[in-house]
């Protein structure tokens, strides 16, 4: 199981790499990133296209033209439509939520910015997003983007990762904590 996320975090690299490599060149790195937040947007809405993407029972050319049909109907085109095109038609559309991230985080390195990856049990407000953004700002002193994802195991609370660093608030932890206390107690 490591092995086969490792190999897909080598293609997603990969691919990302060639996407910001020609956005750059294209001066046109603020639209591949509004577009594949779009396209994130979409993977998180919906359960079918999350299916779709990851699932290896279709062929590249189902896959290719159901993502085709919902890359029209979102208005996503350029480099961004066609990168995504490629990656199906290779049958490498499982990678693309990879290549996304992989390629926030060139984007991030190329702005100086700083990328913190954020886990949450629900969505987070965009109040919520700002506050976050500014604290870690104040804490780590450069500008930050927020990777974020939902996992509902976690009750509550937030797990933020930013390089090597980890802080972990969820209540799933606090509660793990607890009972190994309370173990030692009886």
């Amino acid at each position: 199981m490591a092995e086969q996320k490792s190999i897909a975090s080598g293609v997603a690299e990969r691919y990302a790499t060639a996407l910001f490599e020609l956005a750059l060149e294209g001066g046109n790195l603020d639209a591949v990133d509004a577009d594949l937040a779009r396209f994130s947007a979409l993977l998180a809405e919906s359960d079918d296209l999350n299916r779709l993407v990851r699932s290896p029972v279709f062929s590249a050319d189902d896959q290719l033209r159901a993502v085709s049909a919902v890359l029209g109907a979102a208005g996503i085109g350029g480099f961004v439509g066609n990168f995504i095109k490629v990656a199906a038609n290779n049958r490498r559309l499982f990678a693309v939520p990879g290549m996304i991230v992989a390629f926030r985080k060139l984007l991030a390195r190329h702005r100086g910015e700083v990328t913190a990856e954020v886990t949450s049990a629900e969505p987070l407000s965009d109040v919520q997003i700002t506050a976050l953004k500014e604290a870690l700002k104040a804490q780590i002193g450069k500008d930050v983007t927020l990777s974020s994802e939902v996992d509902p195991a976690l009750i509550g609370g937030l797990i933020v990762k930013v390089g090597s660093r980890m802080v972990d608030t969820s209540l799933r932890s606090k509660l793990n904590s607890l009972k190994i206390a309370m173990k030692e107690v009886g």
